[in-house]
């Protein structure tokens, strides 16, 4: 069966992580998102995707330094492509205020629980990627041929809250922080995740300038899409643009159903749905089945 898109932003909603949801967190995306985000068990949403014919990258998280409250466990997400290879993929959750250890879990996320990629919440985190601290990290995932993933933009979690929840819009923005390490790690693959608004046109100024950044459409329905966005993924940046949901606060339905109102020319529909994805991951034709 035919692969109908692999969603590269996939958060897990399970009764074991919902438990980084604490601290308002969750009565916040609730509030900002118009409705209640239930507890879907990671064995249900493998169904829910073989149902779609679809692939989905998890995407496991810790902000445990800044915040107190526990990660999405590694082990939780590669658990799950070890039951559901045929459905999921994992990217590591990397707190990079935890230094070597921190490079460690990288590479056992590489070595040891077999992540195509790490992701990293800059606003949650309250780090600035291009800090000299952090470039034996990004060193670290370029030699072992980790995708890293950065929120960019604004955050849904503490929008329309007094103080945002404490967290602070500077560090998502992609100029200077995603595009200095670009440049200072040519072998380091980046994805800056959703449009990064809003900082769209430097974001894709930095994905035109920098080869080895990608940019997924995450977390904004596309009847929303400033029009420039839409232009470059048509055209010039048509290569390095990746679907991505941020399921559970967008279906996949509604985001291909608006997605699809764009009037995309078929070949570059294929490559932002499914090619773009499977070339950056490294899927080989037997990885790419629906089941």
């Amino acid at each position: 069966m035919a692969l109908r898109a692999i969603d590269c932003h996939v958060h897990p909603w399970d009764a074991v992580s919902v438990q980084h949801m604490g601290g308002g967190r969750l009565a916040a995306m609730a509030g900002y998102f118009g409705r209640e985000l239930e507890p879907v068990s990671l064995d249900a949403l493998a169904d829910a995707y073989r149902a779609r014919d679809m692939m989905a990258v998890l995407l496991a998280t810790d902000d445990s330094t800044t915040s107190g409250l526990p990660p999405v466990p590694n082990e939780h997400v590669a658990a799950a492509v070890r039951k559901h290879p045929d459905v999921f993929m994992a990217f590591g959750g990397i707190d990079p205020w935890k230094g070597r250890l921190a490079i460690d879990e990288a590479r056992r996320c590489r070595e040891v629980l077999g992540c195509k990629g790490l992701k990293f919440n800059p606003g949650r985190q309250h780090f600035f990627p291009n800090d000299p601290r952090f470039g034996p990290l990004w060193q670290t995932a370029a030699d072992l041929g980790l995708v890293c993933l950065f929120h960019t933009g604004l955050m849904g979690n503490g929008a329309g809250v007094r103080g945002g929840l404490g967290f602070k819009l500077k560090y998502t923005a992609p100029i200077p922080y995603l595009d200095d390490i670009a440049a200072d790690f040519p072998d380091l693959t980046l994805i800056s995740a959703h449009p990064g608004w809003p900082w769209q046109e430097e974001q894709l100024a930095m994905a035109r300038h920098k080869g080895n950044v990608y940019i997924d459409l995450s977390g904004w329905a596309p009847k929303y899409f400033p029009p420039q966005l839409v232009q470059y993924a048509r055209t010039i940046l048509q290569d390095r643009v990746l679907f991505g949901s941020d399921w559970p606060v967008l279906t996949p339905e509604r985001w291909i159903e608006e997605f699809d109102r764009l009037d995309f020319d078929p070949e570059v529909r294929q490559k932002i749905l499914v090619d773009n994805a499977r070339a950056l991951l490294g899927l080989q034709a037997g990885e790419v089945s629906a089941g």
